[in-house]
């Protein structure tokens, strides 16, 4: 019999408990982007995720009680942004409340559908929006690919222990 190191003290579920777990998790950064009725609005999101190939289609969450959850809400469009090792500024601006995210030194356009797309990342798509599923206090939002480019160039950023930091060999 193999001996089985021993377990930590186990915690009941709780918020914090899932953010210390998954301060563990590595995960992919992305920022999402919208037109909203006031300007363009978008959030950092760890959560973005490939659903389907046929037909392509992504989701990703966001909190009901994030500003850019209006926009999201009534959005028939977004513009999903896969960002490279070097954009951890522009990660940390997307996911700070109150921050000027389109200011300078925010480098965007107005794409397809009016979607805001973001300069020099290693991938965008515009998506449309097909769902919205109720999860607590989010919502997971499922999009239909309509559009994108995949040939930004360099390495992903990553999200773990709470900082954002470069993929490693």
């Amino acid at each position: 019999m193999t001996a089985t190191p021993e377990l930590g003290t186990p915690r009941t579920a709780s918020p914090d408990l899932l953010r210390s777990a998954f301060r563990r998790h590595a995960a992919g950064v992305a920022v999402i982007t919208a037109r909203g009725a006031s300007g363009p609005v978008g959030f950092t999101a760890t959560s973005l995720t490939s659903v389907s190939a046929e037909p392509p289609m992504v989701s990703f969450g966001i909190g009901t009680g994030a500003s850019s959850w209006p926009a999201i809400a009534g959005a028939d469009h977004v513009g999903v942004h896969i960002l490279g090792e070097h954009q951890s500024d522009l990660a940390a601006t997307f996911a700070r409340s109150g921050a000027d995210r389109f200011g300078a030194p925010t480098a965007w356009r107005e794409g397809p559908e009016g979607v805001p797309v973001l300069d020099d990342v290693l991938a965008w798509l515009v998506c449309r929006i097909v769902g919205r599923v109720p999860a607590g206090d989010h919502r997971i939002v499922l999009a239909e690919v309509v559009l994108g480019d995949p040939s930004g160039v360099g390495r992903p950023l990553l999200y773990h222990q709470g900082r954002f930091n470069g993929l490693r060999d």
